[in-house]
This record gives C-alpha cells, sequence and structure tokens, in this order.
C-alpha cells in the first residue's frame, strides 16, 4: 500500500518538497507538490536522434570531401611511372585535377551563404510605465472585476512568480477605468516597435528605406488590419520590394521560427539584410474573468519587444556579433493534448483568454526532450556522442538490462543558455533536467526577474544581459531555446564572432541609438544583478 502513492507521483511526474517555516506560537512544515519535467533518461526516440544527423548536413556540404579521394587520384596517375617507358600518365592526371576543380567550383556556388546577426535591440519602456508587485495587485483589486477566490489566487501566484517590482505594463492596463481599445493597442505596438527599431538602425548605421528587403514580424494575439508589418513599412517608408510577413497565433516560441524563416530567405535573396522583430501585445489580451487558469498570464505577461538585423553579405562578418549554426523546431501539435494545452478560449462568462492547461509542464518536457534530441548530432563533441551511441548499442544491439540511456553534457557544447523566461517554475525544472548550474540560468532569472515574461522577445533580453555583464568571447556558443503554444519548442545555436563588451551605467557606448540611448536594456541595471535571491 506505501508504494502505491510513489508509483502514483511517478506516473503524474510530481515531486515532492519540504520546507520549514518558522514563526509563532510554532514553527510549520510545508509540503509543496509541483508537476515536474519528464526524465530524459528514459524513453529517448532514435528517429529523433537520425532526424538530428540528416539535418545537419546536405548533399552540397560532401562535395570538398570527395574532392580529396579526386586530387589523391591525381597525384598517384601524375606519379606514377611505367617501369619500362617511363612514360607520366599525364592524361589521367589531368582527368582527375578537372574532376576535383568542378566539384570545388559546384561547392562554391551552391554552399549555404551565411547568416550573420550584426546586432539587435531590446526596448525598455519608459518609468512610468512600471509597476511593483503590490501595484499590480492594487490594481486588479480596483477593478472590480474579479471575485475574492480570483484576487486570492493572483496574490499567491504574483508573490511566487520571481518578477521584481520594476516590470512594465502598458498604459491602457493601468489607467482607471482601464482603456483597452484598438487605438490603446495600436499606441502599445508603436512605441514597442518603432522604439526598439529605431535604436537598432542607428546603432547598425542601416537606412531602412534603402537597406532593408525582408522584414518579419511576429505578435501572437495582436493582429490588425493593416498588420504590424506594414506599420513599420509605413512608419520608416521602406522600399516597394520588401519582403514582409507577419507571424501570428505561435506563441512564445515564434521569435525563434521567424529567424529561422528569415534564414531560409537569406538563402534565396543573396547579399540582403532582413530585420526580425519580436513582441507581443498586452493591451488588448488583458483577462477580467475568475477562471485560474487563464488568470496566469495577467500575472507573469508584461510589456515588450526586440529587433534583430540579420544579414548574409560577407562583408559584415567583420562587424557582426553572432553567425547563426543551427535552427531545429519541434512541433507537437499532432497529439490533442498539446494542442490544447495553451489555447485561447472564452469562459463560462464569455471573457476571452488564454488557458494553459495543468499538462503544460509534461507537455513542455516531452517537446524539449525532442528537440534536444535533434539537436544533439549537430552540436555535442564527439566524446559526448560516443558516449550516447554506447549506451544505445549497449541497450539495442546487446539487450544489456539495467543500462540506462547516456544523457549528454550540453554544457560542453554551449558557454551561454538562453531559456524562455516563461516561468519560476519551468526555469526551475529546465535546469533541474539538463543538470545547468545556476550561472548557466542566471539570464534567464534575471529577465523574469527585471522584465517578466515578454513572450518571445524574452530571449533577447537574455542574450543582452549576458553581453551586459562581458561575459561573450569570441568563439562562444550560444543556445537559445523557446516554448510556445501548439505546442512547439524551438533553438537556435550562435556562435560569436567576436568579444561584446560590457556595459557600463549611464553610457551607451557604439550601441546608442537616438538620443544616446542603449540598444541593451540592462544598461542601467547591470550592476544590480543578480540580486541575491531571484524571489
Amino acid at each position: 500500500m506505501e508504494a502505491a502513492p510513489a508509483a502514483v507521483m511517478e506516473r503524474e511526474r510530481l515531486t515532492a518538497e519540504m520546507a520549514f517555516r518558522g514563526g509563532e506560537p510554532e514553527p510549520s512544515i510545508v509540503i509543496k507538490i509541483r508537476r515536474r519535467l519528464p526524465d530524459f533518461a528514459r524513453n529517448i526516440k532514435l528517429k529523433y536522434v537520425k532526424l538530428g544527423i540528416r539535418h545537419g548536413g546536405s548533399p552540397t556540404s560532401l562535395l570538398p570531401m570527395l574532392c580529396v579521394p579526386a586530387l589523391a587520384a591525381a597525384a598517384y596517375s601524375f606519379g606514377r611511372l611505367d617501369v619500362m617507358y617511363y612514360s607520366v600518365d599525364l592524361l589521367t592526371s589531368v582527368a582527375w585535377l578537372g574532376t576535383a576543380a568542378l566539384l570545388l567550383t559546384v561547392y562554391y556556388f551552391k554552399r549555404p551563404r551565411p547568416v550573420y546577426l550584426v546586432d539587435f535591440a531590446c526596448y525598455k519602456p519608459e518609468d512610468e510605465h512600471k509597476i511593483s508587485k503590490a501595484g499590480f495587485l492594487e490594481m486588479t483589486e480596483s477593478t472590480g472585476c474579479f471575485n475574492d477566490a480570483a484576487l486570492d489566487f493572483q496574490t499567491k501566484i504574483t508573490t511566487r512568480s520571481a518578477l521584481g517590482d520594476e516590470t512594465y505594463l502598458p498604459p491602457g492596463v493601468q489607467a482607471r477605468p482601464p482603456r483597452l481599445n484598438m487605438a490603446e493597442a495600436r499606441m502599445e505596438a508603436e512605441a514597442v516597435m518603432f522604439g526598439c527599431l529605431d535604436a537598432l538602425f542607428a546603432s547598425t548605421g542601416i537606412n531602412p528605406r534603402r537597406d532593408v528587403r525582408i522584414l518579419i514580424v511576429n505578435c501572437s494575439l495582436f493582429n490588425p488590419t493593416p498588420s504590424l508589418a506594414s506599420m513599420i513599412i509605413n512608419h520608416n517608408k521602406m522600399r516597394e520590394d520588401v519582403k514582409s510577413f507577419n507571424l501570428g497565433g505561435m506563441g512564445c516560441s515564434a521569435g525563434l521560427i521567424a529567424v529561422d524563416l528569415a534564414k531560409d530567405m537569406l538563402q534565396a535573396n543573396p547579399n540582403s539584410y532582413a530585420v526580425v522583430l519580436s513582441t507581443e501585445n498586452i493591451t488588448l489580451n488583458w483577462y477580467f474573468g475568475n477562471d485560474r487558469s487563464m488568470l496566469l498570464s495577467n500575472c507573469i505577461f508584461r510589456m515588450g519587444g526586440a529587433a534583430a538585423l540579420l544579414s548574409n553579405k560577407r562583408a559584415d562578418a567583420g562587424r557582426a556579433k553572432y553567425r547563426l549554426l543551427h535552427t531545429v523546431r519541434t512541433h507537437k501539435g499532432a497529439s490533442d493534448e498539446c494542442f490544447n494545452c495553451v489555447y485561447q478560449r472564452e469562459d463560462e462568462d464569455g471573457k476571452v483568454g488564454v488557458s494553459l492547461a495543468r499538462e503544460l509542464m509534461a507537455v513542455a518536457g516531452d517537446a524539449l526532450k525532442t528537440n534536444i534530441t535533434t539537436l544533439g548530432p549537430l552540436v555535442l563533441p564527439l566524446v559526448e556522442q560516443l558516449k550516447f551511441l554506447k549506451s544505445l548499442m549497449m541497450r539495442r544491439v546487446f539487450r544489456v538490462k539495467g543500462v540506462r540511456p547516456y544523457i549528454p553534457d550540453f554544457r560542453r557544447a554551449f558557454e551561454h543558455f538562453c531559456v524562455h523566461a516563461g516561468g519560476r517554475a519551468v526555469l526551475e525544472e529546465v535546469q533541474r533536467s539538463l543538470s545547468l548550474e545556476d550561472t548557466d540560468m542566471e539570464p534567464s532569472k534575471c529577465t523574469l526577474h527585471r522584465f517578466g515574461n515578454t513572450s518571445s522577445s524574452s530571449l533577447w533580453y537574455e542574450l543582452a544581459y549576458a553581453e551586459a555583464k562581458g561575459r561573450v568571447r569570441r568563439g562562444h556558443r550560444v543556445w537559445q531555446i523557446g516554448f510556445g503554444s501548439g505546442f512547439k519548442c524551438n533553438s537556435a545555436v550562435w556562435r560569436a564572432l567576436r568579444d561584446v563588451p560590457a556595459v557600463s551605467p549611464g553610457g551607451g557606448g557604439a550601441a546608442a541609438g537616438p538620443g544616446g540611448k542603449s540598444c541593451n536594456p540592462w544598461v542601467e541595471d547591470v550592476d544590480k544583478y543578480p540580486p541575491k535571491a531571484y524571489v
């Protein structure tokens, strides 16, 4: 009978934590039950490993290797002497050299174009939009839209959310009474988009009217007509042949989907610049009902956005910060459980909100496991791959019982980890599952504390944090990983092309935008982080 509760907790992926709380009149013991991510050491599917191997290479990349035997054969033919006539087989040698030259020529014209990240800018709202946790709870109560149970629930979530007291909400949400209309939503979108784009163009010296040929905007829940992309084109008076895309409804991982789309577009359009803008609109997506599954978004989502300039011009290699190495996308939408775990719907009273299901952690864990299994063959050192292959052979070929699959150490593949700041529980479970150190998770936790969950743009705030601390060095590899509705898990891998200097408080430096405002949102706060306690 005692094994039954343990079996239930294992099946439901639950974990128990015990904490001692002192107080009057007597100290108490608090036991917390939370849902954890799945054990990555179990049920690793070989098909995802094969997918990663296929994902990493193209037929074109094999052409330089084929030149090696051709050149060796040419050298052999040139040096082969006939014992009787001492003649040199020039015709065969020339044929092999011609074959090698042809292969190299085909590779030169068919090789993938490099994709560089020239620079990026994160939006930092004005101080008048700041809101503390106490201010948020007071604002929530003053609306009169929530019952006592909903207010207690939001108080509990906000207290445990790991958000700080300097996050931002748009003025339409903070107004009394709230001004939740299309005009306010457009004002929020314009402030975020134009703010980070103006800083980006100023820091890179790019003329948006002339230079930008590809524009990709992602915003999940606010998709007006004309589109957000059209608003940017109109504001910056961009060229008539600009290729614009507006991605909607794709959740918090849409930023990496936009990067992947930009990569494909840059392969098809030589000598081009692509701008990727990631944001989420809060004004028209505030929930005023009492459904607990929909109230979570009110407590953690905050105002923010980021813009990145990508290029395939080899001349930009000298000034670019990073080069894109890999993008891996995982979509679990074929499963009903995954499809419904993040779902926009109406509650019993007809009020629209985004519902987060109890199964979200399990679904996110399965998507993450699939994604990293596919990514592993592309990024892991050979030693780690051989260890994984050894455990696989022991289990699949020799049928040795009791051998658990080897989970590679991803800390040997990356120097920086940017995990989507979706919430405290998500970050803690990802850290535990991947055996990451506190320093690895510092950018994600500090971003959550300072800016809240800014949806798809949070990954850029995290990378900006690593830059602000002066931790990014030439050759370092960065892993960005995002989760989103659908359910999706996407990864992008970058390699730093140069050292990125730390920022100093009050100084924008070379990356300053209009009015000396820096592209890095951490300039004024870099010395305050990390705090002694994230919560």
